[in-house]
């Protein structure tokens, strides 16, 4: 593994001072070589110059969050991610610029069977940025094109191990559990970028749904699973309030219920309360009994 490392690289205002002035002084040199017909001053002069030219050519500028990776007659020499202009060995080259900023990918729609067989539809987003530039040149072809098809990949793995929903408690969902499958998905990113020097920063679910050939039955039984959810909630509500009812009538004396009547009172509010229509009142004018 090539892990980062700094490279030895000197301030480059220095030496472009120092170039300046000893390259003027080699022109002014060459000039008055040529004008006295000097033919050593004037060979000595040309030499200075093609050094200073040369020695130019080992200036680059680092901009911020860039980094620089040098290799220096195919070994990896160092990196440079300080911001500046910055001089090395000339030989050093090529200085492959490397981006640290923080960037971001969205895959596209992804269509694979959950844990349950249900075919779905799922993409995420990831943001990332280079955390090892060297790892990120040297390990991998190229480090964008291995960021997309492993986070894809850990995306497609990740929605066959988990169901698109399901009514048990505590057991993860791809559609309900936010936070627990973000975090599994940012885990099983990172595992399979860490080679590559990427630091995976967020990752999350961008879209999913059932695919377009299941949708409608799916959405009818999520309709059905409501209507019994809501209906039992509402049982429960009316059992509470009849028996609040029955013995608020029996602690204060109201009315003396046998337990026919009292029967018939809890059919009648239970109609009452869990019916999905106003109740229609009906006036008795006889007895209690009849």
């Amino acid at each position: 593994m090539i892990q980062e490392k700094k490279a030895l690289a000197v301030n480059g205002w220095p030496v472009v001072a120092l170039l300046l002035i000893v390259g003027l002084g080699s022109v002014a040199g060459l000039a008055v070589s040529v004008i006295n017909e000097v033919i050593a001053g004037w060979v000595a002069s040309a030499i200075v110059l093609a050094i200073a030219g040369g020695l130019a050519a080992g200036l680059f500028i680092v901009n911020p969050n860039d980094a620089n990776v040098i290799r220096l007659f195919g070994k990896y020499a160092g990196t440079v991610n300080r911001p500046g202009l910055w001089w090395m060995n000339p030989f050093c080259y090529p200085k492959l610029k490397v981006s640290q900023r923080i960037r971001n990918f969205e895959s596209g729609q992804l269509k694979v069977n959950d844990r349950d067989g249900n075919p779905v539809e799922i993409a995420s987003v990831v943001v990332w940025k280079v955390d090892d530039t060297a790892e990120a040149v040297f390990q991998v072809d190229d480090y964008e094109n291995f960021v997309q098809v492993q986070s894809e990949a850990a995306l497609r793995n990740m929605a066959t191990t988990y169901p698109y929903d399901t009514d048990v408690d505590g057991e993860l969902a791809l559609r309900r559990s936010n936070v627990e499958i973000t975090d599994k998905l940012r885990s099983e990113i990172q595992d399979r970028l860490t080679q590559a020097g990427i630091e995976v920063i967020e990752a999350r679910i961008s879209h999913i749904a059932y695919a377009p050939e299941i949708a409608g039955a799916m959405l009818r039984r999520q309709q059905a699973g409501a209507v019994v959810a809501a209906r039992a909630q509402i049982v429960e509500g009316a059992v509470g309030m009849v028996e609040m009812a029955l013995e608020a009538l029996a602690k204060k004396e109201v009315v003396q219920l046998d337990e026919e009547r009292k029967a018939t009172m809890v059919s009648n509010l239970m109609v009452v309360l869990c019916g999905d229509r106003e109740a229609q009142p009906v006036v008795n004018t006889g007895t209690l009994y009849q």
